[in-house]
C-alpha cells in the first residue's frame, strides 16, 4: 500500500496517508487563491481513516460560495494551511498537495471555478474535467 507523508513548512504538523487519495482537484475560487497565497490551490481528497495526523493546528472556518462550511487547520508556528474538511464532503480531508513536495504526486482530475482562473494559467492534462 502506498504510504504519503506530508508536512508544514517548519515540520511541526505533519500528515500521513495510505492508500491513493479519492480525488485530486484544482480550484480557482477567490477563497482559494487568498488561502493558499497563489493562484489557485491544488488539493487531494482522502478519507479521514486513511490520514494519520500528527502535531498542533489552528482551525479557521468559513461559509463557501455554495453554503458549505469549511474549517481549514493550519500550523500555529509556520502558518502553512495543512488540511481543511466540508461539511458537505463528510468523511474526507483535503490536504494541499505541495505539503507532499512530491513532483511525482498524481495529476488533478478536476478544475472548478475556472471562471475566476487567471488567464494567463493553463490546467492541461488526459482526462481533466473543467467546470466553470
Amino acid at each position: 500500500m502506498t504510504v504519503r507523508k506530508a508536512s508544514c513548512a517548519c515540520g511541526q504538523a505533519t500528515l500521513e496517508c495510505r492508500g491513493e487519495p479519492r480525488r485530486v482537484s484544482v480550484c480557482h475560487c477567490l477563497d482559494c487563491q487568498r488561502r493558499s497565497g497563489s493562484v489557485c490551490a491544488v488539493q487531494a481528497l482522502w478519507p479521514d481513516g486513511d490520514v494519520a495526523v500528527s502535531g498542533q493546528a489552528r482551525v479557521w472556518t468559513r461559509r463557501g460560495d455554495g453554503g458549505s462550511t469549511a474549517c481549514f487547520h493550519f500550523c500555529p508556528e509556520c502558518g502553512v494551511s495543512v488540511m481543511y474538511r466540508v461539511d458537505s464532503m463528510p468523511g474526507l480531508v483535503a490536504i494541499p498537495v505541495g505539503l507532499f513536495a512530491d513532483p511525482r504526486f498524481p495529476a488533478p482530475e478536476y478544475s472548478v471555478y475556472e471562471d475566476r482562473k487567471h488567464g494567463w494559467l493553463d490546467v492541461v492534462g488526459e482526462g481533466i474535467d473543467h467546470y466553470a
